[in-house]
């Protein structure tokens, strides 16, 4: 279930409950918990329900506008299948991001080696979770077709490969590309191979805003929330990929750092 990174914050913060999509059938089961950019969202309910029935409390619930907004947006594609109301809830954090803040002990580290051994092992392709390791070490935040050529594979596998390294808490995604998390790199560390030097960016990092409007300030120039503050918000705005989403993240990461947009020339 494709949900947009405003709703996804809506849902973590309280102020959206449901969601209404057109399907030909169920698409998720009560009780399911999604990993999602905020973290796990669980389905508390599905149900068909006519068009007729939607009231605006279940526009507001969904987060539209109005309930003639959010009829829209139902009859804007497939508008012959029927309409499912979908509960969902926050769930709390992915546990991933949990696992890949521990820093493991050296038994556990050990453990990591031998499953990731089994890995290579299954891959009819031979050997390859260190490689991938080392190179989102070496290449942080770098897009993924073009990590996937500097190992010679198809960019699908290559994707299907970084999952299984996520889901042991190895790597994190970035709105563009990975990096190693600190498990990962103790990892790294712990069998000796060879890493690159640490070389962070000067300034503060960009919060999280999609990768549209990440590449769109990355195309700028702009890759710290000082350099932001060089822009206007109109600036900012009118770069191809920024919406009221990320403009929002924007002012409030701005603000938490004691910045602001820089005022228009008058």
């Amino acid at each position: 279930m494709l949900m947009r990174p405003a709703e996804l914050a809506a849902i973590r913060a309280g102020e959206v409950d449901l969601a209404f999509r057109r399907w030909d059938r169920p698409r998720l089961k009560v009780g399911t918990k999604m990993r999602t950019a905020v973290g796990l969202v669980e389905v508390t309910s599905v149900d068909r329900v006519p068009v007729s029935s939607l009231t605006a409390a279940d526009a507001r619930r969904a987060g539209a506008a109005s309930l003639a907004a959010l009829r829209q947006g139902l009859d804007r594609v497939h508008p012959e299948r029927p309409v499912y109301r979908v509960g969902l809830r926050y769930a709390g954090a992915d546990p991933r991001q949990v696992l890949r803040e521990a820093v493991p002990d050296a038994a556990e580290l050990d453990s990591i080696g031998t499953r990731l051994d089994r890995l290579d092992r299954a891959s009819p392709s031979g050997p390859w979770t260190r490689a991938t390791l080392l190179l989102i070490d070496e290449l942080p935040a770098t897009r993924a077709p073009e990590l996937a050529q500097r190992l010679g594979r198809d960019t699908p596998s290559f994707k299907q490969n970084v999952r299984k390294l996520k889901e042991r808490g190895l790597t994190e995604s970035l709105d563009i590309g990975y990096r190693l998390s600190a498990r990962g790199a103790a990892f790294l560390d712990h069998e000796g191979h060879p890493r690159s030097p640490a070389t962070p960016r000067p300034g503060t990092p960009l919060p999280h805003l999609g990768a549209p409007a990440t590449r769109a300030l990355a195309a700028r120039g702009v890759a710290s929330l000082e350099q932001v503050a060089d822009l206007t918000a109109a600036e900012v705005q009118a770069l191809h990929g920024v919406g009221p989403y990320a403009l929002r993240h924007l002012r409030a990461a701005l603000d938490a750092a004691g910045l602001t947009f820089r005022e228009p020339s008058p």
